[in-house]
Parts: structure tokens; sequence; C-alpha cells
């Protein structure tokens, strides 16, 4: 007889053998999942079978499950990358995972697949009878050959190893799913070493350039402008509305980043936390001229596109870049946000702070930024009160 007990979130049968008590893991937190386990476990035991013999489930089927629960857990932008990965990894063997952006053309969604390729980037997919029997070594074989096709960065990598650790884990906990030895085979995949960040920003000198060189172009001078002094990502910056502008909280005005539905269609920041950026005087310097050309044909969003709609992000990319090669910079949204966080740092303020303002953990701006904490903050350091000449007075004295 297997008995059912939890340990901390996740459930665990305590059984007897010769004697002996021992437990088993049942890797999941789900009562009626744990309670289904316990009864193949015990019927396992009966059989005379040391585990449960593992589940057949068709790749499609797990697939088509997964993406339906990203979707519901994660920001449409960030389930479509892990749903691009996923792609990478099977082919388009569901629905869930085929190629639906409009961008791309009808020529090339229905061009077919041959021998099992995918022809996006010509390299072969993981295939298996079912889910349950992919191994570690498919994992290792598919990453590899896409290192050494395309030429991978070490993160990229590594990233199609969390994603189907994660797919593994969720099959296990929430679907029921049984693999052989009850090990996830993705997370006994070596990483690879990744090396330090390599933070690209703008200096003060730089910013003014940056913003000298669109001098003749007030929108997108505000918008860059906002990106450096705001820190924010580039969708928090294409979904703002004059509404979320308040110039009167605040010293100088606020930023509210915050989910909202327009049109019928729904967006979140990435983080799916909403928050409030102050105003600098020198965006407001900025906001203030802007608001006064915007005043006279006002819409709905703060910065519209040319066509007075949501400018797209990949066009409004697409069109700073063009702007940026003009004038011979080769800065982009990404750099324009790395500014923020690195100046922030250099001046001393704490990581716990910049990462609440720029919507980051702590940990992901330690990353990024901690190396340009200020020499002049060494005296933090010192845990004496006084210089150590005084203090030798003191103990010589005492």
């Amino acid at each position: 007889m297997a008995y059912l007990f939890k340990r901390g979130s996740i459930y665990y049968v305590k059984f007897y053998v010769a004697g002996k008590q021992k437990e088993k893991s049942l890797s999941t937190g789900v009562f009626q999942i744990a309670k289904e386990k316990q009864r193949l476990f015990e019927s396992a035991r009966a059989k005379g079978e040391s585990l449960p013999v593992p589940t057949r489930t068709p790749i499609a089927d797990m697939v088509t499950s997964y993406v339906a629960h990203i979707r519901t857990v994660k920001t449409a932008k960030s389930a479509q990358t892990d749903i691009y990965y996923l792609r990478d990894v099977f082919g388009p063997v569901c629905d869930a995972i085929k190629v639906t952006s409009r961008k791309v053309s009808e020529k090339a969604r229905k061009r077919p697949l041959k021998d099992d390729v995918d022809r996006r980037h010509k390299s072969p997919v993981i295939e298996a009878d079912c889910f349950e029997t992919i191994t570690t070594a498919q994992i290792v074989e598919f990453v590899s050959g896409q290192v050494a096709r395309r030429g991978l960065a070490p993160k990229t990598a590594n990233r199609y190893r969390e994603i189907l650790t994660r797919l593994f884990n969720w099959a296990v906990e929430q679907k029921g799913v049984r693999l052989p030895g009850d090990r996830n085979p993705a997370s006994k995949v070596e990483r690879y070493r990744e090396s330090a960040p390599n933070i690209r920003f703008l200096t003060l000198k730089q910013i003014d350039v940056q913003l000298d060189a669109l001098a003749n172009d007030l929108k997108f001078q505000t918008m860059v402008a906002t990106l450096i002094f705001g820190g924010l990502r580039r969708e928090e910056l294409l979904w703002l509305t004059h509404d979320d502008l308040d110039l009167n909280a605040g010293k100088y005005g606020m930023i509210r980043v915050r989910a909202k539905e327009i049109g019928g269609e729904a967006w979140e920041p990435k983080t799916k936390r909403n928050r409030a950026v102050p105003v600098s005087s020198r965006l407001r310097h900025f906001l203030d001229k802007w608001r006064l050309k915007a005043e006279k044909d006002k819409g709905l969003w703060l910065f519209p596109s040319p066509e007075g709609k949501r400018w797209d992000p990949d066009n409004f990319s697409q069109d700073l870049r063009a702007t940026n090669q003009d004038a011979k910079l080769p800065w982009g949204c990404l750099d324009f946000r790395h500014t923020f966080g690195s100046q922030l740092a250099m001046k001393g303020e704490s990581l716990y702070k910049i990462s609440k303002l720029m919507g980051n953990s702590p940990e992901i701006c330690s990353r990024h930024y901690a190396a340009l904490i200020p020499e002049e903050m060494g005296d933090s350091v010192e845990f004496v009160a006084s210089p150590p000449a005084i203090q030798q007075k003191q103990n010589a004295s005492a």
C-alpha cells in the first residue's frame, strides 16, 4: 500500500520495501494527477514492475496543448517566441506552431517540406514515435546541429534547452505524462558556456549627438528621447496613448506603462506588471514640444505611425534604422534602453531602483549593469568609521 502525502508543493508516495520505508516524488502539485500516479504506482508494484510504464502521447497533441497553455500565461510576443523555437525543434507537426504571420508570403507558407526538413533553416527536426521516446541524445544532436549550421550564439543554443525543459516539466506535472526513468531528457543536456553580456549604451555626449541628428523630425526625436530617458521597451513606447502621459504627477510628470485593450486588441507589458516611470526634466523638454504639435491633430496614440495608427514595431525599427544610417549612427531601441540603465548605474543608483524603473528583475539588472557601478562608491565597502591612520592612534591610546 502506498500512502500519498505532500511536501512543499509536490506530492509524494510513501511505501515499504522489506520493512524499510521509502518515498518517491510524483513530480506534480496537482492532487488529481497525484492520485492517478499513486494508482499507477500501486498497480505497477502489484505486477512486480519497479516503475509505471511510460505513457505514449503523440508529439503533435502534446505541442498543441502546450502552445494553448503558454498563450494563456505569457504575453503574445513571448508566447510567439517560444512557438518559433518549438517550430524549429519539431517542424510544423501541428497547426498550433505553423506560420500564421501576415508578413509571410502565401508562397512561403505553402512550400512543402522535403525529407522532414524545416526549409526555413534547412535543418533536421526532432522525430520520435511519441513524445515520451524523445531522448537526451536526440536533443543534443539537434542543438549542436543548429549551432554548426547557423553559427548560433551559446545563449540562443541554451534557449532551445530551456524551452524543451519547460515543455517536458509541464507535460509531467500538468498532463500526467510518464517519462522513461521519470527523467526529463532536456534537463540532462549540457549547457553551452555563455560569455558575459556585452551591453552597448550611449555616453552623455553621444546622447546629444543622437538627439541632434533627429532635430528635423520632432516626433522621432521625442520617441528616441523617451526611450533614452525613460528606459522603455520598444513596444511599451509604441503602445503609449495620451492618457498614459500624466504631466501633473510627480515633479515633471509620469509615464504609465500598463496593460490595455484597444480596438479588440489586448496588450500588456512583457513582465505582466504595470509600472510608472518618472519624467525627467530633460525628457519633459521634448514631451512639451511634441504635445504642442500633437494637440493640433490629437488622436488616440501618443506617437502614431505616419498613417495615424499604432506603429508596427518592426516598421518603426526599420524607419529608425534608415534615419540613423543617413546620419551614420549605429544605435537602435535596445541601445537606448540600455543607456537608461547604464547611466543610472554609473550615477550610483541602486540596481533595485533601476530594476523597478525598467520593469526588470534585480538579477537581470545586476547582470547588465553591476560592472558600471562607479569607483566613487569605494567608500561604501569600508567597515571602520575612521581612516586607518586615525584608527591606529585610537588603538595605541586604548
